[in-house]
Parts: structure tokens; sequence; C-alpha cells
């Protein structure tokens, strides 16, 4: 077949990549991520456009629970796969919600339940004790076995009164460290939480395997 009249001779088309989430926020900030810099021929889809059904998370970290997502996305697709597992560890509450992050408050997830529930659980915990992190474990998956994981960790605080308009999960209630001005993550910019984000940081690592797997490196 010919190619269509505005598309070059020769032209490749990018690689499919499945990502293992149903949840778009998530989606688009790992598109933004591994495009920020240009360099990767890729089209990343949803587990919903293969409908593909989510598998049950039963992993004691949040590396165990990224790889199972991959690896139930590469084996029902045939296509590499990414999967990231996320969550908040408080110190003040023994590492709670941890890998329990996203059903916090129970099912169907809810942010704003589980949002309840983390401040509700601090009540009368002093602010130098309301010490929290991000964690991010992403993982690749290829059909022939490949299997790679990265850490990423964002720390900072919690606190009460819910503030700014991006973001989502438990963003609204989080401090990041680095951040002088007090903004929490909901209030800054996408491209800001990236640049300094636990996803961005673990996502970033992943890049030299996607790189080889998609023959850019």
């Amino acid at each position: 077949m010919a190619p269509a009249a505005d598309e070059p001779v020769g032209a490749v088309a990018p690689r499919r990549l499945v990502v293992a989430t149903g949840n778009a926020h998530k989606l688009e900030e790992i598109r933004s991520i591994l495009t920020e810099r240009h360099d990767l021929d890729v089209e990343l889809v949803s587990m919903r456009e293969f409908g593909v059904t989510e598998p049950v998370e039963d992993g004691a970290t949040f590396e165990a629970n990224a790889l199972i997502k991959a690896r139930a996305c590469a084996e029902a697709t045939g296509l590499p796969a990414l999967a990231d597992d996320s969550g908040l560890e408080v110190e003040a509450l023994d590492g709670a919600p941890g890998v329990h992050s996203a059903r916090y408050a129970g099912e169907p997830t809810d942010d704003a339940a589980n949002n309840r529930k983390l401040i509700d659980a601090l009540e009368g915990v002093p602010a130098e004790r309301r010490t929290a992190r991000f964690v991010c474990a992403a993982a690749m998956v290829t059909p022939e076995g490949l299997e790679q994981v990265r850490l990423g960790t964002m720390t900072g605080r919690i606190v009460d009164t819910p503030r700014g308009e991006y973001g989502f999960g438990y963003d609204p209630h989080f401090v990041s460290d680095v951040i002088d001005d007090g903004r929490t993550n909901a209030q800054l910019t996408p491209a800001e939480k990236q640049a300094i984000s636990h996803r961005g940081i673990a996502f970033r690592a992943l890049r030299p395997v996607l790189q080889q797997v998609l023959g850019g490196g």
C-alpha cells in the first residue's frame, strides 16, 4: 500500500506501549515525563483501550504490584507494558497508607474519602511529626520476558487544609521539601510537579531501558 499523501516515504510508526492504568491523570503524567526530551518515538496506550481487566494488586511492596500490573498487560496484549505503583507513606502512621493508598478508605477508590481518612488519622499530630513521602515503582515488562523496575521518592509533609486545583490523590495535602513557598503538589503546575515528583524520578530512571527496547539507544 502506498503511503498517505502527508506521510513521508519510509516513515516508521511509533512503537506502541500499553500502560497498565485506567487513570487518565496518571497516563498523562507518564506520557508527559517520557516525551519531555522528544527522543522516544513511542505511543502510550491505556490498558482500557485493549479491554484489559485490572489484575489483583496483592503484592506487599510497590515494586511487586507494579510488576503484577505490567506482566498482566504484556501477556494480554503482546506489547511491551509499563506500570507504576505509587503511594503515600506517613511516618506518624507507621508508613500507612502505603501500598493501600488508592483504596485507603475502601472500595470504590475515592480521593476525597482517602484524604478525609488521612487527615482524621493525623488529628492531634503536631506539624513537625507529619513528615511523609510519596513512593513510585515504575516497571517495564516485555512479552519476551524482560522485567525492569526503578524507584523514585518525594519527601515532604502533610497539611490539614487542602490547597490547589492541579494533581490528584493526596496532592492537595502534600508539601514537598524542595518547595520553599509552601505550595502543595496540587498548587504546582504539571511541569513543576513532574520535575520533582516520585513518578518523574522513577520513569526518568527507566528511560534507558525503554530506549534499548525501542531501539533508540
